[in-house]
Parts: C-alpha cells; sequence; structure tokens
C-alpha cells in the first residue's frame, strides 16, 4: 500500500524522487493522471490497467463517459522510475496541477497523488473538520 505524506521537491527537470518506501512496488512501472482535484494521480502500473479495465466495460454511448475516458487517457502518461528512484513529471500535469518547486507526494491507498505543497495544506484544511463524520457515508455499513 502506498501510506503516508512526503514532502520532495521537483528538480530543474521536473523529476521528483519517490519516497523510499514506495520504490519497490512501483518498480515495474507507473501511470500518471490529472486527478480531479488538480493534483496528479501516481498509479502503479498494474492498478492502472486493472482501472482501465474496469473503465472500458462503461457503455461509450454515454457522453459523460466519453468525456471522462477522453480526459484520462489522453493525459496520462506512463514510465518506470529511473535506478535512483526519480520520475519526470510532463508539463501537462505539472502546468494542470500547478506543481512549481515544493510538492507533497500523498499516500493514497493504491495510488499516491502529488500536489503543489500549499494547496494541499489548503484542501486538509478544508476537509480534516468532517473527516470523522464521513466514515457512514464513504462506507456504509463498515463504521
Amino acid at each position: 500500500m502506498l501510506l503516508g505524506t512526503h514532502t520532495p521537491r521537483l528538480d530543474d527537470k521536473g523529476r521528483v524522487v519517490l519516497p523510499a518506501k514506495f520504490r519497490e512496488e512501483l518498480a515495474a512501472g507507473i501511470v500518471l493522471t490529472k486527478g480531479q482535484d488538480r493534483c496528479v494521480v501516481l498509479w502503479p502500473a498494474a492498478e492502472f490497467e486493472k482501472y482501465a479495465a474496469r473503465l472500458n466495460e462503461a457503455s461509450r454511448s454515454n457522453a459523460a463517459v466519453r468525456s471522462y475516458l477522453r480526459v484520462l487517457f489522453s493525459g496520462a502518461f506512463d514510465q518506470i522510475p529511473d535506478k535512483q528512484g526519480r520520475i519526470g513529471l510532463p508539463h501537462q500535469l505539472r502546468d494542470y496541477a500547478g506543481l512549481d518547486r515544493d510538492v507533497v507526494v500523498a499516500g493514497n491507498g493504491s495510488t499516491a497523488e502529488i500536489w503543489d505543497e500549499t494547496a494541499w495544506q489548503q484542501y486538509l484544511a478544508s476537509q480534516e473538520e468532517t473527516f470523522s463524520e464521513l466514515g457512514e457515508e464513504v462506507v456504509p455499513g463498515l463504521f
């Protein structure tokens, strides 16, 4: 699982060093996509393939499905981390998420998200108050 909050920096070439604890799980390859909250989602390649297979079962006669698939797949980039655990963040994704220098890599279970550090802090501040109230709505019957 990809867990925790890490604060690497982008280098001058737009690369970020992945957290050491993520590297083994991501060594076989990753896929980077736009996240729905103006972040970059980092998928282990195998997880993205499973997700893509489920998405491809949706009816393409539905305009919302077509739109979602177009945005997701056209903005996706695959790569393999280098020996130092670095990945390059394509300029399209850096622009989309407002990534400059200080970033946060936040584990999200089967994925991780890469956020601008200020945007991440603002997001957390806006969400933490209701976090404890969401349990029943997010996972009915579990709590």
